[in-house]
Formats: C-alpha cells, structure tokens, sequence
C-alpha cells in the first residue's frame, strides 16, 4: 500500500473506525464475564454483552483504550511506521500530522513498538540458531556517569542479545556453503550472569534446536535447554561464517537507530528493537505489514 492508495482507503474517521471494527469482529471480542456474543451498539460505536449486558468500547481492550487520538491519526501512524524499512521517530511523526503536543504522539508510538514486541513474543526460534551479543549507544543518566561504570553494560553502551534463526544451505554447482536466514530475536539483557541468559533462551527458543555461541561465560547452562549447543572461539572467521547473521543484524540495527533517532535512553531500548525486529521478521510480507500492524494494535496489550 502506497501513500495514494492508503489516503483513499482511509481518507476519515469513518473509514478507520469501520475497518478497526471488521478486523476486530474477526478476531473476537471477550466480555469480562467471558461471553464471546455481543451486540453491536452502532450510535456509541461500543458492544453490548449478550450475558451481563455490560458495553465494550470500539477501542477498550486494544492498545488505543484510554487514548484521545483519534483512530485516523492511530491509522496515519501505523501506515508511517510500516511503510519503510528505516522508520521514523515520534518527532518526526509529530510533525508529518500537524500535531501541536509531542508527548501523546510519544506514547502512541512506544505503545505501538511494545505491541509489536509482544506480538512476536508469541513465537520462538527453532532449528539452527546464532546467538552472540551487541552493545549499542544509549544516553546515560547522570547516576551512570558519577558511577563511571566500566567492563560490559559501560557508560552509554547497553549490551542486547541477538538471535538469528537461520537454515545452512549447499549450492549443487560450487559445494559452498551458506546460511539463510529466517526470523529474528532481539532482548536488552538486565546483567551479564549466566541466569538472566538461560531465561531467554527458555522464552525464545525451541528445545529441539541447535544453538551456535562463542565461549562466553555466560553461555555455559545453554546445552542444559536445547538439543545442542556449539561453541567456537571469537574470531573474524566466526563473525564471518557461524554468527554471520547475528552481526550483520547488530550493524544494521546500529546504522538504523543512529540514522534516525536521537539518543535513545537505556530503558526505551527494547521498544526501538521491537520495531527494527518486528519489521524485519516481516520483510517479505509487502503491503500487508500495515494489516498485520493494525492486528497486532488489537492483540498487543
């Protein structure tokens, strides 16, 4: 969907509303009292409870409750932040709009990054995987800078998790091989201790899978939640060929935020990779990125 057609297809309130209310009958609306039958009360753009009789906002439930803007503006955004790889930042979509505040255009988008985020919560990683560490620039508080915090997750640097899940390919001509990659992971890591590791992979990773590291200390529980753990020492040739992926995913990433986003604070870290990954993951869906966003602005609280 290009600009064009996007302005014709939700050109008002109207249209917004009614295309939010189709995709949210499909996916189904649950009374508190757990009846799943409504009325469809048209004047207050609310359901009605069958069972208890009590009403669900258009809105109630979904990632836009309690907000203020409007579903045109919601739409405008989401259509802004699926339509290019790169992405903008909430100043510059404050701006796109013609909106006087920042702060609830700010909210608006990280709620949109959260829901992306746990959208693809849902889905975990398996059969062969690369996993390694990034640190990327954030703003320091100025605790940080009188602490002078030094080693790994030092002043300004945030050291994140990086998972790739990628498939080994042989060409029949040349017998070269090489990896394809499929789906991404990505996860600000509170410490450098072994548990907070071992969590993750826990959450994000299927058992049965295969998972290659360098020989962190961190990484030494790994076998103890998958079919097989790899390690091989750091080096260029592991850069370049068994976590191949993870690092051009981790220089992409870095090239992304620092092109459009002006310091990101540490805490705001993993709503801007929910983004990147989120896109990413879903960078052969085309025109239907924007549908599946306005799903996730729905299931994503």
């Amino acid at each position: 969907m290009n600009i064009f057609s996007f302005g014709v297809e939700f050109s008002s309130e109207l249209d917004c509303r009614t295309h939010f209310k189709e995709e949210r009958d499909k996916i189904g609306v649950v009374c508190k009292c757990g009846n799943t039958t409504h009325y469809w009360i048209k004047s207050i753009w609310s359901y009605e409870c069958k069972v208890c009789r009590s009403r669900i906002s258009l809105s109630s439930g979904t990632i836009m409750q309690n907000s203020n803007l409007s579903f045109l503006i919601w739409y405008q955004t989401m259509f802004m932040m699926s339509a290019t790889k790169k992405g903008f930042s909430s100043k510059e979509i404050q701006k796109q709009l013609g909106l006087k505040r920042y702060e609830p255009v700010w909210a608006m988008v990280n709620k949109l990054r959260k829901a992306m985020g746990n959208r693809d919560d849902r889905y975990t990683l398996e059969g062969m995987i690369e996993m390694d560490e990034g640190y990327f620039t954030v703003e320091s508080s100025e605790v940080e800078q009188e602490k002078g915090i030094r080693g790994r997750g030092a002043v300004g640097k945030q050291n994140v998790a990086v998972m790739a899940e990628s498939t080994p390919l042989e060409d029949m001509e040349t017998g070269k091989k090489s990896r394809q990659v499929r789906y991404f992971k990505a996860k600000v890591l509170e410490d450098h201790k072994a548990e907070g590791i071992n969590e993750m992979i826990k959450k994000s990773i299927e058992e049965t899978s295969i998972v290659f590291t360098d020989k962190s200390t961190s990484y030494v529980d790994i076998a103890d939640f998958v079919e097989l753990h790899i390690t091989e020492k750091s080096g260029k040739e592991t850069t370049e060929e068994t976590l191949k992926w993870v690092h051009i995913f981790i220089s992409n990433a870095k090239r992304n935020f620092l092109g459009n986003y002006h310091k990101i604070k540490r805490k705001y870290l993993q709503l801007y990779l929910n983004e990147f990954v989120y896109k990413l993951n879903r960078r052969y869906f085309g025109d239907k990125i924007f549908d599946r966003l306005v799903i996730a602005s729905i299931t994503g609280l």
